[in-house]
């Protein structure tokens, strides 16, 4: 199957950025799109960013102009650049990887990596 890692959160200062990177591997597949998510305490897992294979992406308001996507299709990963950040950007960021091959397609879940907006 296929297993999906996110790393890169940690803590920053407001203003500050961080690179979030969803690396997939496992069998031999496809990525038709992923999926960023983020969560806090308490709340509903929040989609706030996009892209597809096709290179189209898609950012939720409340990241749209600060957060954007990029892909190394070589790596399988997908990396969330996230520049201006605000403490109500705190949250656990998730990335969910829709992938395809010859016989099966599925959408795998990362672990999770935290990311920390405090002065």
């Amino acid at each position: 199957q296929v297993q999906v890692v996110e790393s890169g959160g940690g803590l920053v200062q407001p203003g500050g950025s961080l690179r979030l990177s969803c690396a997939a591997s496992g069998s031999t597949f496809t990525i038709n799109a992923v999926g960023w998510y983020r969560q806090t305490p308490g709340n509903q897992r929040d989609f706030i960013a996009h892209t597809a294979s096709g290179g189209s992406t898609w950012y939720e308001d409340s990241v749209k102009g600060r957060f954007t996507i990029s892909s190394d299709n070589a790596k399988n990963t997908v990396y969330l650049q996230m520049n201006s950040l605000k403490p109500e950007d705190t949250a656990v960021y998730y990335c969910n990887v829709e992938v395809r091959a010859n016989t099966w397609s599925g959408k795998f879940w990362g672990q999770g990596t935290q990311v920390t907006v405090s002065s």
